[in-house]
């Protein structure tokens, strides 16, 4: 059997600074607030930048990275919530950013947990033969669809891009997914009808990541073989400090690494996973080879999870 592995990581980020006293000059609230109720410092802002823009300035960081051309990438995934365009779909218009000639191209959409979802969807392409090497990308412009007058969302949302090259490997280094979802929660985040705000039922996410996710990211780790304690990092979707901390903790393993990108990137949905774990690789701070645990959970209400090693 043809297995799939994380060749190489990529991120980008807009280069404006969003501070909470920034905030605090635009709505009623100060930085202690948001600290205490979401543990986020500042985020990065999109001026010009599209979703398509910061999606392929990821991948071409990835891609990069890899050892590999762009005449070798025959699929790229986008994972977005946030795109304005609907046709052309970002993937090909990455794709034609970087000069890949006619590769598989989509886009997916599962919000939050959009990362996982399209490297399991890139991980059963390559096992099945469909794909060779892709570029799974989440990107974000979370800013376009952000109302500023709102104090319980402006101060969780940003933009950015993460991006990772998955090619065919003989030896399993992307684990099978565990996904699922709670359609009956599917209101709690929305982004309905047109020109949307982002509007979240704050208190029903939070209740079901903090009881519902846990025994889900334990499960995950079931799937792949792998003991919580024998992980090398847990790298969760970076919602808000308060779910991601308990969720850390409930998996019993004290010792391990564990993202918290949120405190200086914000929220960045299906962004979120891959550019933490893209700078986590980029400090050299998890051994290549090492297990670690992928987890995005949000809207929809939508989960997914795998065990990657570390490029």
């Amino acid at each position: 059997m043809t297995f799939s592995r994380i060749v190489s990581m990529g991120h980008y980020q807009p280069s404006r600074v969003l501070t909470n006293d920034d905030l605090a000059q635009m709505v009623d609230t100060n930085d202690e607030w948001i600290q205490s109720r979401v543990g986020i410092k500042e985020r990065r802002i999109a001026d010009s930048e599209t979703v398509a823009d910061m999606a392929s300035a990821a991948a071409e960081k990835a891609l990069a990275g890899s050892g590999l051309s762009a005449a070798d990438i025959d699929l790229v995934v986008v994972a977005t919530t946030s795109s304005i365009d609907r046709c052309p779909n970002v993937a090909t218009r990455v794709a034609k950013k970087l000069g890949i000639t006619a590769p598989g191209a989509f886009d997916l959409n599962t919000a939050c947990s959009g990362f996982s979802y399209a490297l399991a969807t890139a991980d059963h392409a390559i096992r099945a033969g469909a794909s060779k090497n892709a570029i799974v990308i989440g990107a974000e412009k979370l800013s376009d669809i952000t109302d500023w007058t709102d104090r319980t969302t402006c101060v969780i949302f940003a933009d950015g891009a993460g991006a990772a090259v998955v090619s065919a490997s003989d030896t399993e280094g992307i684990s099978p997914v565990l996904w699922g979802s709670e359609p009956d929660k599917g209101d709690a985040v929305v982004i309905e009808g047109w020109r949307p705000y982002i509007q979240q039922a704050g208190q029903t996410v939070f209740r079901w990541a903090t009881f519902s996710l846990p025994k889900l990211a334990v499960e995950a780790c079931e799937r792949a073989g792998v003991k919580p304690q024998e992980l090398a990092a847990f790298v969760p979707h970076q919602a808000n400090l308060r779910i991601i901390e308990p969720l850390a903790r409930k998996l019993g393993a004290p010792d391990i690494i564990v993202a918290r990108d949120v405190v200086e990137s914000g929220n960045t949905s299906a962004a979120s996973i891959p550019m933490a774990l893209s700078k986590l690789v980029e400090r050299r701070e998890i051994p290549s080879g090492a297990p670690v645990l992928l987890f995005g959970f949000g809207g929809g209400l939508t989960y997914a999870g795998q065990v990657v090693r570390c490029p």
